[in-house]
């Protein structure tokens, strides 16, 4: 089984630190390269000298699955939050009053709401440090 694996070359479909074996070796030898799975983390499987596949570990299976969902629950809270703000009484007078503006306008009000932004988070900094000591 070793003579048949190999490192892969850069490609899209495969990582490149992932080591190969054919389908045919796949096959034949399921057990040992489920071994090699559970050992190495993940095996690309090629036909005909083309990967096709990757076989992963079930830690790496989880690590994805659990990646995954906190990317969906953090998109889910910042929407939840974002459609909070837009219930709020003036916020559709707001939009409306952005939408009316010139692209100048647009840019200073974009600066002056970017400039107390910072402020406020330097102002979080600061109490952090001091609440610190």
């Amino acid at each position: 089984m070793s003579g048949v694996v190999r490192r892969i070359r850069s490609d899209r479909r495969t990582p490149s630190d992932a080591p190969q074996v054919t389908a045919s070796v796949a096959k034949n030898s399921f057990g040992r390269v489920l071994d090699r799975v559970a050992r190495e983390g993940r095996l690309a499987i090629t036909k005909h000298d083309e990967p096709c596949a990757v076989l992963i570990s079930i830690d790496e299976y989880r690590a994805l699955v659990g990646a995954e969902e906190v990317t969906l629950n953090t998109l889910s809270a910042e929407f939840d939050a974002l459609f909070e703000r837009m219930q709020r009484p003036g916020a559709a007078a707001a939009m409306q009053k952005a939408f009316a503006m010139t692209p100048a306008e647009l840019g200073r009000a974009a600066v002056k709401n970017a400039a107390a932004s910072v402020k406020s988070i330097r102002g979080t900094v600061k109490g952090a440090r001091r609440a610190r000591g």
